[in-house]
């Protein structure tokens, strides 16, 4: 339930204070209003002078740090940040962790729970690998916080930080096709709101019990009004306004090139697509002799199928660059993690391929007589179809 922002701020402004603190970070902006800094965070340091406390704070161009001592000086600095607009907080202390997020009315929605981490004594100034999604976030206290799962929530989040510009302002709306239990989809607008983004996100998934299962979890973690859910297929689910950015995670087969289509025919600004599962390149593969001299590639099955993998892949880069698209593919997340770790990553330019980049697609396509689903679907679109 939403609560007054100014006793949640009273709440958030002791935990700053308290000798307990292990972290905290401020980011994004309320409605109508832009803080002085993008970023910032606290934390206590032990220096030679003695305990300070460590503020860090981004203006997006250039880091300031400095350490403040308890007392006055401390409690004037935290005055200082607690008075800028910002959309969110978090904190964490050796005794509990408190996010609070300003809503569009401006009220608070707080989320309180017990620690999250064990405690430790006050940092020095070396730091651990920094995670832009801080493994210890109350979010995986609800989408489970496993060290696989964390590891591929930061993945993502890497590729995804990677594709968008970083003087990224204004609203963003984003579309995940495919969500399934939608981890990656809270891990997303949770990260991109951080940035201090206005984010809609609509998750979208075949089954109606997923949906009814994300729009729960959307409701407890007090994202509701900006994160919602609709059970559809991903080439026909309703979703308006058309989005800005593109999310399709392991959609298994010609599902990835629905996903793929839809964000053409939508004028998506970005893509991010990691594919699973390539039956459809295979299945053709199998259908036919391979063209000379490449029999070798396909004669052994697995081998067959892991160049189906590759030839997908390619073909859909291809695809896209024909639409406007610069499509890169890298890998997703570390193939000791998951062998289906590439990521379709794509950036809309406006400007077509060269005639010898067209010739290029169109050439391996012909030699190897192949009818790719994403080149269908997007015929089909061109000419009036679905």
């Amino acid at each position: 339930m939403p609560e007054p922002l100014d006793a949640a701020l009273t709440e958030v402004r002791a935990l700053l204070l308290d000798p307990a603190l292990t972290r905290a970070v401020a980011a994004g902006r309320r409605r109508g209003h832009r803080p002085a800094v993008v970023r910032a965070e606290l934390r206590p340091v032990t220096l030679k002078a003695g305990p300070r406390l460590q503020i860090a704070t981004s203006d997006g161009d250039r880091p300031h740090t400095r350490n403040v001592a308890p007392g006055p000086e401390a409690d004037a600095a935290v005055d200082a940040l607690l008075a800028e607009p910002f959309g969110n907080w978090h904190v964490e202390t050796t005794d509990a962790t408190l996010q609070l997020r300003v809503t569009k009315s401006g009220e608070a929605q707080v989320h309180r729970a017990g620690a999250t981490r064990t405690a430790t004594a006050p940092a020095g100034h070396d730091r651990v690998k920094e995670y832009l999604l801080d493994p210890g976030d109350p979010i995986f206290a609800e989408i489970g916080g496993s060290a696989a799962k964390r590891r591929q929530v930061d993945a993502f989040l890497r590729a995804l930080a990677a594709t968008l510009p970083d003087d990224l302002t204004g609203p963003l709306r984003v579309v995940d096709l495919g969500c399934g239990n939608a981890y990656l989809t809270f891990a997303a607008y949770r990260y991109l709101t951080g940035r201090g983004l206005d984010v809609d996100l609509v998750g979208v998934d075949v089954r109606e019990d997923q949906r009814r299962r994300n729009t729960d979890l959307a409701h407890r973690l007090g994202w509701a009004d900006r994160v919602s859910f609709v059970a559809g297929t991903i080439a026909d689910a309703v979703v308006e306004p058309a989005p800005d950015l593109v999310l399709a995670l392991h959609a298994c087969d010609t599902a990835t090139d629905e996903a793929l289509a839809r964000a053409v025919r939508w004028d998506a600004r970005w893509v991010l697509a990691a594919p699973c599962c390539h039956h459809d390149v295979a299945a053709q593969l199998r259908a036919r002799p391979a063209p000379h001299p490449y029999d070798l590639l396909t004669r052994q099955g697995i081998l067959r199928e892991r160049f189906a993998d590759v030839l997908t892949d390619a073909l859909r880069a291809g695809l896209l660059r024909e639409y406007g698209y610069r499509a890169e593919v890298v890998e997703f997340v570390d193939s000791q993690h998951t062998p289906r770790n590439l990521l379709i990553r794509a950036r809309r330019t406006g400007a077509g391929p060269t005639p010898a980049q067209r010739a290029e697609y169109r050439d391996l396509v012909a030699q190897w007589q192949l009818t790719p689903r994403l080149a269908t679907l997007l015929t089909a679109a061109d000419a009036g179809g679905a």
